[in-house]
């Protein structure tokens, strides 16, 4: 029975950290917003239910930026220009002991520079422009598959060109989430452990006016 129950337990732990994403929402030059959870569903009062697995995500532009905690995301103040975040310690591995999995995030707001600088990001091609670029370590990732949500929180999958590109039309004003998904069979060490399957989550959020 406890076997069995440890099994479930792991199937729903595998479940969450892949149907999860991390995102950043920022208003112009205001503070960025970190979130945790299903982007495509409404946020419940207080934040998604694993929200305080969310604990000290890396911001690129500003090495320990202060992260104020308020309901149900992180806020932090931070330069002008656009965000990017990341997080590889927000589930523990889980699996079996020899072929343990584990998720790395990566997220981004704004389309002002025209440039990748996360390891696996969705950039615009050009500055504040409409086509996006899904790169891995600064190449672009043919074929990639990507999935749009619009501000009505409608999702819509789309695939990337020979060049990893997406052109998609953006019809509504609002906010929109890019996100893509990249799963290695690799040995890699995560801060609670090693695993030899790395799951990889990416978004890049924008608002269209």
């Amino acid at each position: 029975m406890k076997i069995a129950w440890m099994g479930a337990a792991l199937l729903v732990l595998a479940w969450t950290a892949q149907a999860h994403e991390v995102w950043v929402e920022r208003d112009g030059a205001g503070p960025a917003r970190i979130y945790l959870g299903e982007p495509a569903e409404a946020q419940p009062p207080g934040g998604d239910p694993e929200f305080a697995n969310l604990k000290t995500p890396r911001v690129l532009s500003k090495a320990g930026a202060t992260l104020v905690r308020k309901a149900g995301f992180l806020e932090a103040a931070l330069p002008a220009g656009d965000v990017r975040v990341w997080d590889d310690d927000v589930f523990a591995p889980w699996g079996d002991p020899d072929k343990q999995e584990g998720i790395i995030y990566y997220a981004r707001a704004g389309r002002a520079e025209a440039r990748a600088r996360l390891p696996f990001e969705i950039a615009p091609a050009t500055p504040n422009g409409a086509r996006f670029v899904v790169t891995r370590e600064g190449r672009a990732v043919p074929g990639a598959k990507v999935t749009i949500v619009s501000p009505a929180r409608v999702s819509t999958n789309v695939v990337a060109d020979a060049k990893g590109m997406i052109a998609p039309r953006f019809t509504e004003k609002g906010r929109y989430l890019l996100s893509s998904t990249a799963k290695d069979s690799v040995e890699h060490r995560l801060p609670r452990g090693p695993v030899t399957t790395l799951h990889r989550i990416t978004t890049t959020t924008f608002v269209v006016r």
